[in-house]
Parts: C-alpha cells; sequence; structure tokens
C-alpha cells in the first residue's frame, strides 16, 4: 500500500532528526531475509541503542540532503535498509557484519562516516575495530598496569622481609 504524502513527510522528518545526532550509518540489502529474520535484527538493534529502518531511496536522499550531506543512495542496488548508531561510530557496522555472517542474504552495502560515504570494504574493516567502550577500557588498563607494577614491587621488598623474618624465627625456635 502506498504511502501518503504526510506519511512519507513524516518518514523524511524522523530519518533528518536521526540523521543529525548520527555518528555513523550502514546500508545493507535486506533481499532474501524473511520476516522473522528481519524483525530479530530489528529488536537487536534495539537493544543494542541502534535505529533500524527501511525507507525508499528518494527519502532517505532528501533526509541527508536536510543534513547537507551530499549522497546519492539511488546508486545503491538493491533495496536498503539503514542502520543508525548515536553512541559509537563502530556498533552499527558490527551488528551488520555479525548478522551477515549467520544471515548470507544480508549484504553490506556501504555506510556514511564523519558525513562521508564509504564502500562495503571500509564498512567492513570497521566492524573488526573494538567498541569505544572496549577501547576505554584498554587505554584505562594500559593506565593503571605502571601503578600496579610499583604497587608489586613494594609489596615484593615487604613479603621478602616478612619471609626472612619467618625463617629466622624458625632457626631460633
Amino acid at each position: 500500500m502506498a504511502k501518503s504524502r504526510a506519511q512519507k513527510q513524516l518518514t523524511v522528518d524522523t530519518l533528518t532528526d536521526d540523521l543529525k545526532r548520527m555518528k555513523s550509518v550502514v546500508f545493507a540489502d535486506f533481499q532474501g531475509l524473511k520476516a522473522g529474520e528481519i524483525e530479530e535484527i530489528r529488536t537487536k538493534c534495539t537493544k543494542a541503542g541502534l535505529r533500524y529502518t527501511v525507507a525508499k531511496k528518494t527519502l532517505l536522499n532528501r533526509a541527508f540532503k536536510a543534513n547537507g550531506i551530499e549522497l546519492d543512495t539511488k546508486s545503491v542496488a538493491g533495496s536498503l535498509t539503514t542502520v543508525i548508531g548515536f553512541e559509537d561510530e563502530v556498533a552499527p557496522a558490527k551488528m551488520i557484519a555479525d548478522y551477515a555472517k549467520i544471515h548470507e542474504a544480508l549484504k553490506v552495502k556501504g555506510g556514511v562516516l564523519e558525513a562521508k560515504f564509504v564502500d562495503a570494504k571500509t564498512v567492513m574493516a570497521l566492524a573488526k575495530l573494538p567498541s569505544k567502550n572496549e577501547l576505554i577500557a584498554k587505554v584505562l588498563g594500559s593506565l593503571n598496569a605502571p601503578l600496579s607494577g610499583l604497587v608489586n614491587v613494594l609489596a615484593g621488598n615487604l613479603r621478602g622481609l616478612v619471609q626472612v623474618l619467618a625463617q629466622i624465627e624458625k632457626s631460633k625456635a
């Protein structure tokens, strides 16, 4: 059933608002997926804080143009689903890449990162990067490592002293 002009405008407005807050966008071709599989990925995206949207390419173009991003989605072949990430640049790419491993019908077509179109290879490379939280944890671990080492070195001297005193006590007893 065709959408009315008001419904299309509502879709464009929603997409425009989402694209204002986006960190990254991933496009994928969902042809060949069953309705249950599409609903499964939609649920996973919602739980991960991502927006999963299926909209016509002309409506996507209008939303991108309203945000000052020059992108022609009509050049991307197939039916597009759009996954928008708001907090982490890597999250949409990871979500789609992981799902594409399980369901071969889902094909990554490209995406938008820093207001520029990136191809499918770049999206797949982005999906291999650790998430923002993982990177923060690694940095904190790296910053904490010298302090932990210092504590262990200082504690080692005390342990050695305690062991020497224990041996002296044993030898006198």
